[in-house]
């Protein structure tokens, strides 16, 4: 044979041996592929959380001001003076501006002399009068002079009683130049700078609110305000005076603990274009955090004390339009439960429907997997409260 011909011969033989473990990678590969598949997926599993609860329901609303007031000026003048900072802490009574005195200074002092005078000509009046009726009584003093004389003595008594009047407004429109606060509270800046001209009861000079304590308005819709109200007449009180619920309240910034405080106010009606009812709580405020205007989320107890199954967020499911969880049996098999999700509670979802609290639910895993589907589950123990859970929500 030619050493051609030999080439030709080892070729083909190498290229049987490739074909060869080509073949033989094939036929192993998909058996190690389905190996592999058939080793159950790892997942997490625990019984659902039984405990007393109180659902609660949460609303957004808005802080407000027990009380506002706006600064406005009782006289007309030119503002002189500003008594205080810009958005500091005022108590009642404190000087805030000072109108310019000297008119009503003036004018007080006009009266004081009009009231002097008319002291002194009731004095004489009175004096004229005593002796005309001694007079009359001797008969040296005709009737008609004595009743001049009375006459005269009432007009000057008159005259008094209006002079004494005028002094009276000048007093306080003189008073009225120093402009005070009426309440305590936090106040704005001054909106007038001094040397304006101050319309008397039109010119606006700044605002105090108050701040502790501190109101929370929300809406309610008629279906709770009928729960809410049914509630509080098993209490003895009514849901207009609040029902004295205790409510607690977050703010935007998570880090804060929720503020206590009760429920003390509903309006006496359901508004129609709405079809919600307008409720207040009061909170403690003394640490001057929570400020009018501020937007809080507010839990209210929406049901009376009962045991309770909740489960965390991650092990509820969906299919299609029902919420699922996957019960894991003592053998790693899974099936779907449906089950009807209420409100947060502690940090789970309340399960009104579906669980009993005796199963072995899915609580981490969910993607891998499926009814029907053996797993391998690690069983571990919830806390009663998921860890940064707060407050009830």
């Amino acid at each position: 044979m030619s050493l051609p011909d030999t080439f030709s011969v080892n070729k083909l033989a190498l290229s049987r041996r490739l074909t060869q473990a080509c073949l033989l990678a094939c036929l192993l590969l998909p058996t190690g592929t389905f190996a592999q598949q058939q080793e159950p997926p790892a997942v997490t599993a625990a019984k659902p959380v039984v405990r007393d609860i109180v659902e609660n329901d949460e609303f957004v609303g808005r802080f407000d001001a027990v009380d506002k007031v706006d600064i406005r000026s009782r006289v007309s003048g030119y503002l002189e003076a500003v008594h205080f900072t810009d958005g500091v802490l005022v108590k009642s009574g404190d000087l805030l501006f000072t109108i310019d005195q000297r008119p009503f200074q003036a004018a007080y002092d006009a009266a004081k002399s009009r009231v002097d005078i008319a002291t002194s000509l009731l004095d004489f009046s009175k004096l004229q009068l005593q002796r005309a009726e001694d007079l009359a009584k001797s008969g040296n003093l005709s009737t008609s002079t004595l009743d001049d004389r009375r006459r005269e003595y009432l007009a000057a008594e008159a005259g008094f009683q209006g002079a004494t009047a005028d002094l009276r407004t000048a007093s306080l429109n003189l008073e009225f130049t120093q402009i005070k606060a009426p309440l305590s509270g936090r106040i704005d800046r001054r909106l007038v700078s001094v040397g304006n001209l101050v319309q008397s009861d039109a010119t606006l000079l700044t605002t105090i609110v108050a701040q502790d304590p501190i109101d929370f308005y929300f809406d309610i819709d008629e279906r709770l305000y009928l729960a809410y109200a049914a509630d509080a007449r098993t209490r003895g009180s009514s849901l207009q005076d609040g029902g004295g619920l205790e409510v607690t309240v977050k703010i935007a910034d998570r880090q804060s603990a929720a503020f206590e405080g009760k429920l003390d106010f509903a309006e006496n009606r359901i508004d129609a274009a709405t079809g919600t009812m307008r409720v207040r709580a009061r909170f403690a405020n003394t640490a001057g955090i929570l400020q009018p205007g501020m937007f809080g989320r507010i839990n209210v107890p929406g049901s009376l004390p009962y045991r309770g199954v909740m489960v965390p967020d991650e092990a509820i499911g969906s299919d299609q339009d029902r919420r699922i969880v996957y019960v894991v049996d003592g053998e790693g098999n899974v099936s779907a439960k449906p089950v009807r999700p209420g409100p947060r509670n502690h940090g789970y979802r309340v399960i009104r429907e579906g669980l009993t609290g005796d199963e072995t639910i899915v609580i981490n895993g969910l993607m891998r997997v499926r009814p029907g589907v053996k797993v391998k589950a690690e069983i571990v123990t919830l806390p009663d409260e998921a860890e940064g859970a707060g407050a009830p929500q």
